[in-house]
């Protein structure tokens, strides 16, 4: 039987769960993920637990931080005052929001602190600064 090697396309189930068992992603009930071994396209510490597999094998991984979201960036926390939030714009802590830069480029955020003058902006991904445990099975090589 082959194995997954950096240039397959391999398509896979999969679970993703945080250290303390919080389930974050799931293939289940969906078409299993698609991508080119190789190509970025998944975190890398993920991408390398798959190099090798067989159809059909089965494992558990744990991805550390720095090879799946990377650390989190204290710097990519931002307050603000909330006179520079539009009024109609929800701050409810937790609400995702998406800024747009001068040079057009989109960054999704979410607010982790609102307080009446001030509202505090989050860059970093979710998943940032977490270790990531995924139970993975090799559905198919192409």
């Amino acid at each position: 039987m082959s194995k997954a090697n950096a240039g397959d396309t391999v398509a896979m189930h999969y679970t993703g769960s945080l250290s303390d068992g919080t389930r974050f992603d799931s293939s289940e009930g969906r078409e299993p993920l698609k991508f080119t071994l190789g190509q970025g396209e998944i975190i890398p510490g993920l991408e390398r637990a798959v190099e090798g597999m067989e159809p059909g094998e089965e494992k558990t991984v744990t991805i550390p931080a720095d090879e799946a979201y990377g650390a989190r960036d204290p710097s990519r926390v931002q307050t603000v005052p909330r006179e520079q939030v539009p009024p109609e714009v929800p701050t409810d802590p937790g609400t995702q929001l998406e800024l747009q830069t001068p040079a057009g480029h989109r960054i999704p955020v979410v607010v982790t602190e609102r307080t009446e003058s001030e509202v505090t902006l989050d860059a970093n991904h979710p998943l940032a600064g977490k270790d990531l445990t995924f139970d993975v099975k090799l559905v198919e090589i192409d």
